[in-house]
């Protein structure tokens, strides 16, 4: 699996070598015109002058989950930039999301972003809204479902080769045994990531359920597990509200086992330089909520699809501490 892991390292050298070339054939005047539509949209103002459509994103957040609130200022941005009327809900419930999916569509929006981390439950609704000639993407969750339910793209990571990627990265460590913390029952990401860890490990993996909407009861699952076994060295959690807990667990339990986790802010940047958290995998929320209302305006404005029926990638990227100085910025602003 080591390829997987080099492919992760190279993806931002590649992504930097074609926006250098593509910047590099742009005109003096071309150029002049990008930075006045950054100007425009750093001051609130529209980039473009295109009917002010609307566009609604319907996810499976809970309450305070800092990841949501990235991919929502990452979409709220290029809705300003793009002249959308933005229009974010969430719902952790897979029926109360696909209810609100059912309001977007009664709105008669004029395109729609939906998660699909319980695709069942999100089918027939999704389906309604394709027949409604409202244009779908989907994001960070139910890439292998999102064509075959009609979306224009997916965006996000590929959650199986995420996990591969923890894999080798717990391989390179040293690491033997290791904890998947998941902490929502019936997400089919959160499965595919625990999944791809231990296919790529060589070490032994097992699945831990926990209430993620009850972090006191994370954190205590957790304790008990690490007392349990002092053999477990490694603790991955999904989500980087989890990281904290997972820390304060192994710190109560006085264990030794190494933390790690998906996904990125400001806490596990600090975690990450303090070496509390040995890495992270970051898929880029910002990036995802931004693209998903570009992506929408382009196919709206000149039928542009991206992907060729493949998901457009976000991620995934291991960050070690090495890495946490060069994003703090970033990560204290929230978009990171």
């Amino acid at each position: 699996m080591a390829t997987v892991r080099t492919g992760v390292r190279a993806m931002g050298a590649v992504l930097a070598a074609v926006l250098g070339a593509s910047l590099m054939g742009c005109s003096s005047t071309g150029g002049k015109r990008a930075e006045e539509r950054a100007a425009a949209a750093a001051e609130g103002r529209a980039a473009v002058n295109t009917p002010r459509w609307t566009f609604a994103m319907v996810t499976h957040s809970g309450d305070g989950d800092t990841f949501w609130d990235i991919v929502q200022k990452g979409a709220e941005q290029a809705a300003v930039k793009d002249n959308i009327n933005f229009l974010y809900s969430h719902n952790d419930e897979a029926q109360q999301q696909a209810q609100l999916v059912q309001t977007a569509i009664d709105k008669k929006v004029d395109g729609l972003i939906v998660t699909l981390a319980k695709p069942d439950a999100m089918k027939a609704v999704v389906a309604k809204a394709v027949k409604a000639g409202i244009p779908v993407i989907t994001v960070n969750s139910g890439s292998a479902e999102s064509k075959a339910f009609g979306a224009l793209t997916h965006i996000g990571q590929d959650e199986s080769i995420a996990g591969e990627a923890v894999g080798d990265e717990l391989d390179e460590r040293g690491r033997k045994k290791a904890l998947c913390i998941l902490h929502e029952q019936g997400n089919v990401g959160h499965e595919q990531r625990c999944a791809g860890a231990r296919k790529a490990f060589a070490g032994t993996m097992q699945n831990l359920y926990v209430d993620g909407t009850n972090m006191p009861d994370v954190q205590a699952s957790i304790e008990a597990k690490l007392q349990a076994d002092k053999s477990i060295d490694a603790v991955v959690t999904l989500g980087a509200p989890f990281a904290d807990a997972a820390v304060q667990a192994k710190r109560t339990a006085g264990s030794e086992a190494e933390i790690d986790t998906f996904d990125l802010n400001a806490k596990v940047a600090t975690g990450l330089k303090e070496k509390k958290l040995g890495f992270a995998v970051d898929q880029q929320p910002y990036l995802q909520g931004y693209e998903a209302v570009d992506l929408l305006w382009l196919y709206r404005y000149n039928r542009n699809v991206l992907g060729g029926g493949l998901p457009v990638l976000t991620g995934p990227q291991v960050i070690t501490a090495d890495d946490a100085d060069a994003l703090a910025e970033y990560t204290k602003r929230g978009t990171r």
